[in-house]
């Protein structure tokens, strides 16, 4: 690769400079009239040189003058010492014939084994907003991992045991609810968590009912638990399916629970937990943590001894796992740290190869939606909202009502998909309905109509039986297209090395832009224009390009728009 070949000559003239200097790091300068690569090496030199960073800089191109590294046009020295790389024509023409299937592609994770853990919608409740957002940044990462050649597995862990069932069954029973729906669970929850905030009866019946859920003890209370539980796990299907995730393992705390439970009384008499007022609990204080309870005063497994029987199932059901992934909220970070000490305590190999990442809330402008309070938006209620929002853009354009309905869904589900991916994971995100839908840039949607539009002109092409050429027509200026385009194997690698999807939607958004300006700057498909198979070459690769980068986001791509 190019950045290789110019790290290191660099080193080597530096070396032969008799200069000692730190790591070589190359960048792409701001300004594209800058050049192509920059770096500071004369500038972090010179006072281990002690000498100006512009004579070094100066020093160190005449040097990598006497041998220009392959496909270098020129070099030079900017500003206090910045050393700029301006690449050839020809570079880039070789790099558009390089461009297939497969860009973006690399060998990092070859040989190795990745499981992402996301969305974990609990079964009773609603599937919010902030699930929608859990499994949009899930699903990225995963594909992002098969794109460094990792064998990915998706898994999902389910919260089907708890208080917040025995609230659902509660408030069902109640109600005398008649629709077995996932809706009328939802608010059979809200009214159920209600009541055991509100009215101290309802809460020791609530929590004698969690037991007897736990215990199974009750044939009647079993038959609604295993009709509300099944009703739920179908909903949340047809939500993967619209969102395009499917996984590969479903893990669930009604059997992980007694795993976990299993494991923290083991290690209680190996004195990584203590009794404390008749319950199980970890004292992280010794830690700079905090205490939280594993096994409470009723003898029931908590949601951290459940999790320590699910990560020990993980690397049973996949036996090599190189890295286990968990997405979850920022909001319980503080959790995650205790939990990952206590597995260091108890499975330090597991530990190793745990990692948690933490995202931010996904916010509408109403404000804050609680399940428990029954205000919540649900993530099949904002789809439908997007929805019928394009709905009433495209509701003019000469399509079938059922090549609508393909192309709302999209584009719905694009635009979401790109609100959340298209700033770094640890922040919150207010959605804006507008400019989701906006086909006018920094959003899913112009994305897809870049993509649509060149398609447009690639049919064009073979209407008029004019064919791609990626030979480099005579008098042919380098355009900021090609000069954008070679860049995507470095997002894809940056964008896996900090786990970051939106370096993947910047990129994009960027690309996406240079391209349109660069479509109404002339023709592309033009008989009578030399440059035109050139131009249709780029553009092949500009859909290539972009195909691969809306697949890591995990944003369909339509036919027409």
């Amino acid at each position: 690769m190019i950045v290789e070949e110019l790290k290191k000559a660099i080193s080597e003239a530096v070396k032969n400079l008799g200069v000692e200097s730190p790591k070589v790091e190359l960048e792409h300068p701001a300004e594209l009239s800058h050049g192509d690569y920059s770096t500071n090496i004369a500038m972090a030199s010179a006072k281990l040189a002690k000498q100006k960073p512009r004579d070094i800089a100066e020093r160190i191109v005449a040097e990598l003058q006497k041998n220009l590294p392959t496909g270098v046009e020129k070099i030079e020295v900017a500003g206090a010492g910045f050393i700029n790389f301006h690449l050839k024509k020809e570079f880039f023409a070789d790099a558009v014939k390089d461009i297939d299937g497969n860009f973006g592609k690399n060998q990092s994770f070859a040989g190795k084994k990745v499981m992402v853990e996301f969305t974990d919608p609990n079964p009773f409740k609603e599937f919010h907003i902030g699930h929608l957002m859990d499994n949009a940044i899930g699903e990225s990462v995963a594909r992002i991992f098969e794109f460094h050649s990792a064998t990915v597995k998706r898994a999902c862990w389910q919260g089907d045991v708890g208080m917040h069932v025995a609230k659902s069954i509660w408030g069902y029973r109640k109600e005398e609810e008649t629709e077995n729906t996932a809706q009328a669970w939802g608010k059979a929850y809200a009214r159920g968590s209600e009541a055991f905030e509100t009215d101290e009866a309802a809460k020791k019946e609530i929590t004698t009912l969690n037991k007897v859920i736990y215990e199974k003890s009750d044939s009647e209370v079993n038959k609604l638990y295993d009709s509300g539980r099944q009703i739920s796990l179908d909903y949340f299907e047809e939500i993967y399916r619209r969102v395009g995730t499917k996984f590969d393992h479903y893990f669930f705390e009604s059997k992980e629970g007694v795993e976990g439970k299993k494991i923290v009384e083991e290690f209680l008499k190996k004195g990584v937990f203590e009794q404390s007022e008749g319950a199980v609990v970890f004292k992280g204080e010794q830690y700079g943590l905090h205490t939280r309870v594993f096994i409470n005063s009723q003898g029931l497994p908590t949601y951290e001894a459940k999790e320590l029987g699910l990560n020990k199932k993980k690397f049973e059901v996949e036996k090599d796992i190189s890295l286990s992934i968990i997405l979850s909220a920022n909001e319980i970070s503080e959790y995650f740290k205790v939990l990952l000490k206590v597995m260091s305590l108890v499975y330090p190999p597991i530990a190793a190869k745990t990692k948690h990442l933490s995202h931010g809330f996904l916010k509408l402008s109403e404000g804050k939606m609680s399940s428990r309070k029954g205000n919540v938006i649900t993530g099949e209620g904002l789809i439908q909202q997007v929805k019928q929002l394009v709905f009433e853009k495209i509701k003019e354009r000469e399509m079938s009502e059922a090549e609508k309905e393909t192309l709302a869904e999209i584009v719905a589900v694009g635009a979401i998909k790109y609100s959340i991916l298209r700033q770094a994971i640890g922040g919150d995100i207010i959605f804006d309905f507008d400019k989701s839908i906006s086909f006018e840039g920094d959003s899913g949607p112009y994305l897809q109509y870049s993509y649509v539009r060149a398609k447009s002109v690639l049919a064009k092409a073979e209407a008029e039986s004019i064919k791609g050429n990626p030979v480099l027509p005579k008098e042919w200026e380098t355009t900021v297209l090609e000069k954008l385009l070679y860049r995507f194997p470095e997002v894809v690698e940056r964008a896996g090395t900090e786990l970051e999807p939106h370096y993947v939607t910047t990129f994009l958004t960027e690309l996406a832009g240079v391209f349109n300006s660069w479509y109404a700057g002339g023709k592309i498909v033009d008989a009578t224009d030399p440059a035109s198979p050139y131009k249709l070459a780029l553009t092949e690769v500009f859909v290539t390009t972009m195909e691969n980068g809306l697949w890591l986001l995990g944003i369909k791509v339509p036919e027409r728009m």
